[in-house]
């Protein structure tokens, strides 16, 4: 085993340590394996991200975590099922409410749907409904501010459920910190009679977030609080510690992955209890969470062929990056050319303003528009930069407020929009990825992609199949690249489709995270360019500016606030606003983060840092340009 494998197995373990970042929860901390990601190659990008997802999976050591497979753990798990269990038995004038925010609003809503559909599909009453902050032009697009209001979530909580005898409610929130849903966690401990609250999150209790709420008398982490006096009969909380995300604080992907296994594993149970006349176990739901590990496996195990597909959605010619350890930065074009593995794909990416498109099919389809639209907030992305389409678009999507189009481009979310408004200007340089499984309609699929290969060779497919299945050969011959991932039959029909959607979304996360760090969206493991919509990215993007700069959190904040604000000097009415205040006047700006960094790195003004940033378009490059001019370089370097 090489020295690098060595240090990668204690880097594992490292941030379970009590004096590593512990002024940081859980999901905020930055991951020790990928400190230096923002410059690996795209095969040691996909080996770090794998890395970090079987952390999901790591056994309890007895230390200060409790993590996904914990008896702790479990026992809750089992407890909730039972609670839904009983409500599908018995499902008059009850409801199963699932809510969040982002990532987690966008996940209650795919679980919502999911299993109503199942409902119907069985000719059973639905007892599913989802809230997301924002309503549900958020699962498409980045509406952070409304996370921050307390009162509207618990407002919106009890207008949905007027008039029901039985509520059980499930608060989604990886940080343990978004206001939105603590508001409806609180408005259900007060009505006991009603509403059985439950807590799915990622953090210890005692790292839920301590700043009080905007017009709230609470902080989250009372809320949390009052939750475990009452844990175990009128309340529950999921909690297990899943390790640091690969990018700091991007909860989009281990938190989005943890929070799937975890519901998926205690409604299916439900499910499958209520129809068959069976139990729910503990033994079940562990056999049901080691499939997902499984998964986790069999998709990571195609490494080379996702580091392909995330190297063409990424590179451009003057920024390659080899998978092999030849330095790209001395290598040349023509060198690069000679490589047969990347020939072909040396002009396509976002860096040099082409687009990524998932075209998918079935429960694929919202797997792919789930992960183009977190692009947007995480790393200032444009929404043109990667987007997904689903192929019924809002008839599959089967959302409360229908179809959105009227809202504006980026909610035309059909094949038909993308054959319409899209492919007619699709070139090289863009990249198309078609996402479909063996019981989708193949020629559907080979129509499709018929039509995107008259505009563009950069085409590929990522196919989910059963073991003995060849359908996919035609449909492969037209693509650039192929990723079959081959599943045991002997699975159920609701099994595979989960399994397919998780692996899915591993595999989209990768690409999308990959191509932005190879895009210079990332430094080091921190998201540098993340838009500042809301309080918990203000204070993310104050810690961030911290971590980089060395420089006290008062100064950090200052910094912050007159690159939102664009002033030199900040006046009495600018320090004296509220948090929500600042976030607002962000949102209409743009690289708030990058400028006040490099004004506290070089010690510049605000049309210094501008001018900097506008001679190195790649955001990381501007920020290692500073760092290594900086007299503190060293200091900061190691801070």
């Amino acid at each position: 085993m090489a020295e690098s494998d060595f240090s990668e197995i204690s880097d594992t373990c490292q941030w379970e340590l009590p004096d590593y970042e512990p002024w940081f929860p859980v999901s905020e901390k930055s991951n020790p394996l990928t400190r230096d990601i923002d410059k690996a190659s795209p095969n040691h990008i996909v080996r770090l991200l794998a890395a970090c997802d079987a952390q999901m999976f790591q056994k309890e050591t007895g230390t200060t975590y409790q993590r996904l497979f914990s008896d702790s753990v479990v026992r809750t798990m089992l407890e909730v099922a039972r609670t839904v269990e009983q409500i599908l038995r018995d499902p008059e004038d009850s409801l199963v409410v699932l809510s969040g925010c982002g990532t987690s609003g966008r996940l209650a809503f795919h679980m919502a749907t999911c299993f109503n559909r199942a409902l119907r599909d069985m000719q059973q009453k639905t007892v599913y409904s989802y809230i997301i902050a924002g309503g549900d032009r958020a699962l498409l697009t980045s509406q952070e501010a409304p996370e921050d209001d307390p009162k509207l979530g618990m407002l919106t909580l009890e207008k949905l459920c007027e008039g029901k005898r039985h509520v059980l409610f499930i608060g989604i929130s990886c940080g343990l910190s978004a206001p939105f849903v603590a508001g409806q966690l609180d408005f259900c401990l007060k009505h006991p009679d009603i509403y059985t609250p439950v807590l799915v999150g990622f953090n210890p209790v005692t790292q839920a977030r301590g700043e009080t709420m905007p017009g709230y008398s609470l902080t989250f982490r009372e809320v949390v609080q009052r939750m475990e006096e009452q844990r175990g009969q009128r309340a529950f909380i999921i909690n297990p510690a899943v390790g640091p995300e690969a990018i700091s604080g991007s909860s989009r992907m281990k938190g989005g992955s943890a929070t799937k296994i975890l519901l998926e594993t205690v409604l299916t149970a439900a499910h499958t209890a209520a129809f068959t006349n069976t139990h729910v176990t503990h033994r079940v739901l562990l056999d049901r969470m080691r499939e997902y590990e499984r998964v986790h496996s069999i998709t990571y195990s195609h490494s080379d062929q996702i580091a392909t597909l995330l190297q063409t959605a990424g590179l451009r010619h003057d920024n390659f990056r080899q998978t092999s350890d030849i330095n790209f930065r001395q290598t040349t074009v023509v060198q690069m050319l000679r490589l047969p593995m990347f020939f072909g794909c040396v002009c396509f990416s976002l860096q040099c303003g082409g687009r990524v498109c998932y075209l998918a099919w079935g429960s694929l389809g919202l797997v792919g528009l789930l992960d183009a639209s977190e692009c947007i907030p995480t790393f200032g992305a444009d929404y043109e930069d990667i987007r997904g389409f689903i192929s019924g678009g809002y008839q599959d999507m089967d959302n409360i407020e229908g179809d959105l189009t009227p809202l504006g481009p980026q909610f035309c979310i059909a094949h038909e929009d993308f054959v319409g408004l899209v492919l007619p200007t699709v070139s090289d340089r863009d990249t198309v990825l078609l996402l479909y499984t063996c019981h989708d309609n193949i020629s559907d699929v080979e129509k499709m992609a018929h039509r995107v290969r008259e505009k563009t060779s950069n085409l590929h497919t990522l196919y989910h199949g059963l073991e003995g299945d060849t359908a996919v050969d035609s449909i492969g011959l037209l693509c650039s690249s192929v990723l079959n991932m081959t599943w045991p039959s002997s699975s159920t029909v609701d099994g595979l489709l989960h399994m397919w959607e998780l692996s899915s979304k591993l595999v989209l996360n990768a690409v999308s995270t990959g191509s932005h760090i190879l895009k210079g969206k990332i430094y080091r493991n921190h998201m540098v360019d993340l838009q500042v919509t809301n309080s918990k990215l203000y204070h993310r993007a104050i810690h961030i500016l911290q971590k980089l700069s060395g420089v006290s959190l008062t100064k950090c904040e200052e910094a912050l606030l007159k690159a939102i604000y664009n002033v030199e000097q900040l006046p009495e009415v600018i320090t004296s606003a509220g948090v929500t205040t600042h976030t607002l006047t962000a949102s209409h700006r743009n690289k708030v983060v990058p400028l006040a960094l490099v004004c506290l790195l070089i010690g510049c003004s605000l049309s210094e840092a501008e001018s900097r940033l506008e001679s190195h378009p790649v955001v990381r490059d501007a920020v290692e340009a500073c760092l290594t001019s900086s007299p503190g370089y060293q200091t900061s370097t190691n801070h």
